[in-house]
């Protein structure tokens, strides 16, 4: 693994019974950027963040994260979000906070209730009470109140209106760790190019492409959301 690499996969193939959801799948992720994960949805996104996280642990090839295979020393520098509430309704932000605390030692306190405080977030409200767009809020605070060396976003934006994608793009950009990576896995590409430091295609459960954005749009002479189209015409 070179030393600007965080994450490296190598011949990473993941089947469902008959199902293949990953083949063959090779990737090198540079360290300190904004990787976009992108691909339509069933095209093996969420299998290859769940296998980063280790939430899937039967595969076959290799993952390296940070010089380890997933599992208990690759879970302390990763902070998660995954597609769907992770929090029980029978939770407060306090709650979720004292969690945090409790699980995670680069978990940041101060950062977690500054954040809660710039989102009106009712500390003391059950999760049960809150609507769906605050119960995301809470989450996504959450997870980028740790110092963590590289966050992994499953469709953040999927689901909420155009501002709001807006808000958690600024919401992730100003707060995450700026030595650290940031996976962001979506299929909505128009509004999380700009964000993105380098493109990682996958189609089918394979990856089609992965490089530098500026590079890519040089070569290719289109924006990543046309050459979106282009390679996923009959996605």
């Amino acid at each position: 693994m070179s030393n600007d690499s965080l994450v490296v996969c190598n011949n990473l193939t993941k089947r469902y019974g008959d199902f293949l959801a990953l083949s063959n799948v090779c990737l090198n992720l540079p360290a300190g950027k904004i990787i976009g994960l992108l691909g339509p949805n069933g095209s093996g996104k969420t299998t290859l963040i769940k296998l980063f996280v280790n939430l899937l642990m039967q595969y076959d090839g290799s993952i390296l994260i940070n010089g380890n295979k997933p599992g208990v020393a690759t879970k302390k520098i990763i902070s998660y979000l995954p597609d769907r509430n992770f929090l029980s309704d029978k939770w407060s932000a306090k709650d979720a906070m004292a969690y945090f605390k409790d699980f995670y030692d680069d978990y940041n306190d101060e950062k977690a209730n500054r954040l809660m405080n710039e989102l009106h977030i009712d500390l003391s409200k059950r999760f049960k009470a809150l609507s769906k767009g605050t119960k995301e809020k809470v989450q996504l605070a959450l997870v980028l109140s740790r110092d963590a060396k590289l966050y992994l976003f499953d469709e953040p934006i999927a689901g909420v209106d155009p501002a709001a994608r807006d808000y958690i793009f600024k919401m992730i950009l100003d707060n995450y760790n700026k030595d650290a990576s940031v996976i962001l896995s979506t299929h909505l590409i128009s509004e999380a190019e700009e964000i993105l430091d380098h493109i990682v295609f996958i189609k089918e459960g394979r990856v089609v492409l992965s490089d530098d954005k500026q590079k890519i749009i040089e070569e290719k002479g289109k924006s990543i959301n046309d050459l979106f189209r282009e390679v996923f015409r009959y996605a």
